[in-house]
């Protein structure tokens, strides 16, 4: 019920301590559920890879990350509630599993970055249990060897959570591709969150953040990676913008 349309996907319109309720009780289904957190970049993305849209429409929760979008939907007059994002998110569900008991494993960054991440969030969060980490190599989505390792690897520790941190949409599609057979209860797409952890990159300050311009403190960390997303790519998010607010 609290699923709405927005532009070419749906958002649960969630606070935070809402979706933290969700999703302790979709761990308690284990029913291999998994959560994307949409950006500009996201939506952008939406229009041109069908594959995506299919993970989005079968995605168990639906989270708006970032201000852009909060902003659209006070356009359309249909507002959501809260911005969630992943490096939000990702401490708070740490938090959770602290708490309730919930074990977790690390997938993603560069080689050793998810291994720190864990040490640092175990040693933050008194009682938090991350029961295995790996970072993948570049292309292992196209290895069938390297999958069925990291598949087994998941497998054999049973984790209640599993965090995937690989990009768009190279994580969205691997939860949608494998979530059943991994047998996780729940699976996040989180980005960098785990180089945020780990401390591999740093965080825009708050401030930033809450005014909608963490995109342009994260283009002065990796310019030659972020600049075309942020400046060419992602610019579109103005025309389907209006494009979707006219069919409203």
């Amino acid at each position: 019920m609290t699923r709405i349309n927005f532009m070419n996907t749906t958002i649960d319109n969630l606070t935070m301590n809402e979706t933290l309720i969700e999703i302790d009780k979709l761990i308690r289904l284990n029913e291999c559920a998994y959560v994307v957190t949409p950006n500009v970049d996201h939506i952008v993305q939406l229009e041109r890879d069908e594959e995506l849209k299919r993970v989005y429409e079968n995605a168990s929760l639906i989270l708006a990350d970032g201000k852009p979008l909060i902003w659209i939907s006070k356009f359309y007059k249909t507002p959501i509630k809260e911005k969630i994002s992943g490096s939000d998110l990702f401490p708070k569900v740490c938090d959770l599993a602290a708490k309730k008991g919930f074990t977790m494993y690390l997938l993603g960054a560069a080689e050793g970055v998810a291994a720190k991440a864990a040490k640092n969030l175990m040693q933050k969060y008194k009682g938090l249990n991350i029961v295995g980490t790996y970072s993948p190599p570049f292309g292992f989505e196209k290895d069938k060897k390297e999958l069925d390792r990291i598949k087994q690897q998941i497998q054999k520790v049973h984790p209640d959570i599993l965090i995937v941190g690989l990009g768009c949409p190279k994580q969205e599609k691997f939860m949608y591709h494998h979530c059943k057979e991994l047998g996780v209860p729940i699976s996040f797409g989180l980005g960098a969150s785990i180089d945020f952890e780990a401390g591999n990159i740093k965080r825009a300050p708050k401030w930033m953040s809450e005014h909608g311009l963490e995109w342009l403190y994260r283009i002065t960390q990796d310019p030659k990676r972020l600049a075309k997303r942020y400046l060419v790519d992602d610019m579109k998010i103005f025309s389907l913008a209006i494009r979707y607010g006219g069919k409203k």
